[in-house]
């Protein structure tokens, strides 16, 4: 099938809800995609992080392949051994006490899990969440996001949620009520822009849950799994939650996502209380633990810090020669760069010189790129985005000349 009448069919059936690039990707490899024409592609958007192990691992499709020809799916209702090995390998590598694993689907079911949940234990029901933090879009993960642009068509949402800003404990400790059961937080933000928890502030976080007796919750669903440099984000700041969110690169890109909390919390869910069909089926079960073994085995954690460092630093080397930069930040392979203006020209440019990049609001570039990318597609995707912001840069000069 050719290129337009891909294009066709979906702008024709396809539910009108994501912003598209006009490209057709068909096959992936590492950080590499190519499209229907052939066209090869550095992808520093890594499937919105998903990517983390690289497209097609051989290690993952070995185990879905075996997998797949074993049984495909299991019911939470019956026992079974590749998710009794997920569960084995998740207790291990998890954070101190959140032994305990609920598993679904996605991320925003392992926050509607984490909400439940922490009602479930506390009994109270306001949560607090922070300004420009995201979770996702259904009903429970929307009311705990901050934009009013995902939030407005759809209000009324749950009343008991409150924001405070992303960064100030005095704020938080402010806004608990005796009704507070819950905190929920992004140790990085990423959806809008790459923005980096002040030192002190979990630490605060988690002093106010204890002192407060209030749920803890984690979500590192963009940030888990070795994309910053540490297994988990929260290790850069030695601090544990009472509940994590995952998903997105759990499964080497199959859908997953776990919700992880320690014994005493969980064990105040019921038989009945928060299942899910295909939640821990054993091909995605199978995915996981090829995932975890490789993240493992090949140092990915270690190698998101080390080429995170230098991707970095090229990123500062180019807002350091170009005004038009006004930040960059982040944490290992989790990168963002803030402009001054508007990104789309970057973004299709981009693609144009077989650079796929990630996009946070209008005026923020964001990089997720699979913890695979080599150091030398590092250097090559910073060189095609220092030419980039170069025209970019000289095209707003020339235009301001001209008026």
């Amino acid at each position: 099938m050719d290129e337009r009448k891909i294009k066709e069919i979906e702008d024709r059936h396809f539910a009108p809800v994501y912003e598209r690039l006009p490209i057709v990707i068909v096959k992936g490899q590492g950080a590499t995609l190519w499209d229907v024409n052939g066209k090869e592609y550095i992808d520093c958007m890594g499937g919105y992080g998903v990517a983390i192990v690289g497209h097609c691992n051989k290690k993952v499709i070995d185990a879905i392949n075996e997998q797949s020809r074993r049984l495909i799916i299991c019911h939470g209702s019956l026992y079974n051994d590749v998710r009794a090995n997920l569960l084995e390998k998740m207790a291990k590598i998890s954070p101190k006490g959140l032994d305990d694993v609920y598993l679904s689907n996605s991320g925003a079911e392992a926050v509607e899990c984490a909400l439940k949940l922490a009602r479930r234990y506390s009994g109270k029901p306001e949560v607090i969440a922070m300004t420009r933090g995201y979770h996702g879009k259904t009903l429970g993960a929307l009311s705990a996001t901050w934009s009013q642009k995902y939030r407005s068509p759809f209000l009324p949402l749950l009343s008991d949620v409150k924001f405070t800003p992303f960064g100030d404990a005095e704020k938080v400790r402010e806004a608990i009520t005796e009704k507070t059961g819950a905190i929920i937080v992004e140790p990085i933000q990423g959806e809008s822009g790459i923005y980096v928890a002040p030192d002190g502030f979990l630490k605060e976080l988690r002093e106010i849950c204890d002192e407060k007796n209030i749920v803890l919750i984690f979500d590192e669903i963009q940030t888990g799994f070795g994309r910053t440099g540490k297994m988990w984000a929260c290790e850069h700041w030695n601090v544990m939650p009472d509940v994590m969110c995952l998903a997105k690169g759990i499964a080497g890109g199959l859908p997953l996502g776990a919700t992880l909390a320690k014994k005493e919390i969980m064990s105040s869910f019921k038989t009945g209380d928060h299942t899910s069909t295909f939640g821990g089926n054993p091909l995605s079960c199978a995915a996981a633990c090829a995932t975890i073994d490789y993240i493992i085995g090949e140092n990915l954690v270690e190698r998101a810090n080390n080429l995170g460092s230098i991707f970095k630093e090229k990123l500062e080397s180019i807002k350091k020669d170009h005004r038009i930069v006004r930040d960059v930040r982040g944490l290992g392979l989790m990168l963002g760069m803030e402009l001054r203006f508007d990104i789309k020209n970057i973004l299709m440019n981009g693609i144009e010189k077989g650079l796929i990049m990630l996009y946070s609001g209008k005026n923020i570039l964001r990089f997720l790129p699979p913890l695979v990318i080599s150091e030398e597609q590092i250097h090559k995707a910073t060189d095609i985005l220092e030419s980039l912001v170069s025209e970019d840069e000289k095209s707003r000069i020339e235009v301001r000349s001209q008026e």
